[in-house]
């Protein structure tokens, strides 16, 4: 989404910033949430959450009595300053904004022209009421966002907002999830944020139910126009605020739905059935035996040889090799290369596939083009 492309740079923006921005953006007064309370317990959902309330209400044998909802603001608030009176600021809600603010800076240094975006990955932190579902719901978490900024005109904004909702789809199945545990899910207007003029979601079919973890918002000019800014094309000598298109994904929620999409059980084993791209480690050494100081050599040198190459590479020397390759499945490690006694004698070793638990033999030399070939 940005190396690959020459209209899309990068950024790291302040996670703390003026308070005046997040008053221009509308957080301030439209971030928030309806909050409602048990009068039984006095435990606390969002008043939107229809089936998390009716779940609750079971509890009670069905007879739920609740306060009328309130409205609490998601901006966490920090105080700033080494005497008093103290500066309110806030943590981040979104890491949009800094990009924002920074879009002059952005435009002067780079000498980009708009059609073009600014991405970036970074800590946003929400005052959530209800946080759970593992890290699907947290106070602090991990953002990664597109900005992309076009022309102010209907047709374009609608043409950019479908190509961006088909490559952030394509994406995520590029790396493995499956097709169809994914769907969109429009906004209705009564739902939507307050900056966006419409939105879809992108939701996968979790164990707790359909969540959203990416959203791509038409924001307008909403954000550029309360902050006024404006762009002027040197060329034409037109002046204009931009026009945004947002993909905004949830780091956390990704990485939580590759680990359920990607977990598999078979009778046998636990497999990890990550996209290789996506492992952690990509491969694991083994010597055979580790009391055959010949055979402990040899593994180790092709060890070296391919973390020299920038393979992500493990080392287990541990336990039976049947103990060695389930250890590695359950870790998602694509691939296990074992050095047994005819490697010393032939030169070639042991590759096993993880998902399928095929084994073939390559030559020793050929190893760290065979595995640059596979995560091509």
């Amino acid at each position: 989404m940005v190396y690959a492309r020459e209209d899309v740079v990068g950024l790291d923006a302040a996670i703390i910033m003026n308070p005046q921005v997040w008053e221009a953006s509308g957080h301030t007064k439209a971030f928030t949430d309806p909050l409602v309370e048990c009068k039984i317990c006095h435990k606390r959902f969002k008043a939107d959450q229809d089936e998390d309330v009716k779940e609750h209400e079971k509890t009670h044998a069905g007879k739920g009595s609740w306060t009328a909802p309130k409205v609490f603001n998601l901006l966490t608030e920090v105080y700033l300053g080494a005497t008093e009176p103290k500066q309110k600021a806030y943590l981040r809600g979104e890491i949009t904004q800094g990009v924002f603010v920074n879009f002059a800076n952005v435009t002067s240094s780079t000498r980009i022209k708009v059609p073009f975006g600014i991405a970036q990955i970074g800590k946003a932190f929400r005052n959530e009421v209800t946080p759970g579902n593992f890290t699907f719901r947290s106070r602090e978490f991990e953002q990664m966002e597109l900005e992309y900024f076009i022309k102010p005109d209907e047709k374009e904004g609608k043409k950019v907002f479908g190509e961006w909702k088909k490559a952030r789809m394509a994406w995520y199945v590029g790396l493995g999830i499956d097709k169809k545990k994914l769907r969109f899910r429009e906004h209705e207007p009564e739902k939507r944020a307050h900056y966006a003029r419409f939105a879809e979601d992108i939701e996968y079919e979790a164990p707790f139910g359909w969540s959203e973890f990416e959203g791509i918002h038409h924001r307008g000019d909403f954000d550029l126009g309360n902050h006024k800014i404006t762009y002027k094309d040197e060329e034409t000598g037109e002046e204009f605020t931009p026009w945004v298109i947002e993909t905004s994904g949830g780091v956390d929620r990704a990485a939580l739905f590759f680990l359920l999409d990607a977990y598999h059980e078979d009778g046998k084993r636990i497999v990890l059935k990550l996209h290789p791209r996506l492992a952690p480690y990509k491969v694991a050494v083994f010597p055979l035996l580790a009391n055959k100081p010949d055979l402990v050599k040899k593994a180790r040198e092709i060890f070296q040889t391919l973390t020299a190459n920038g393979l992500m590479a493990a080392w287990d020397a541990r336990g039976n090799i049947g103990k060695r390759y389930f250890s590695q499945d359950e870790i998602g490690t694509p691939w296990c290369v074992t050095v047994d006694f005819q490697s010393l004698e032939d030169g070639a070793v042991t590759v096993r596939e993880r998902d399928s638990a095929k084994q073939t033999r390559v030559k020793i030399e050929e190893l760290s083009s065979y595995f640059s070939k596979e995560l091509s």
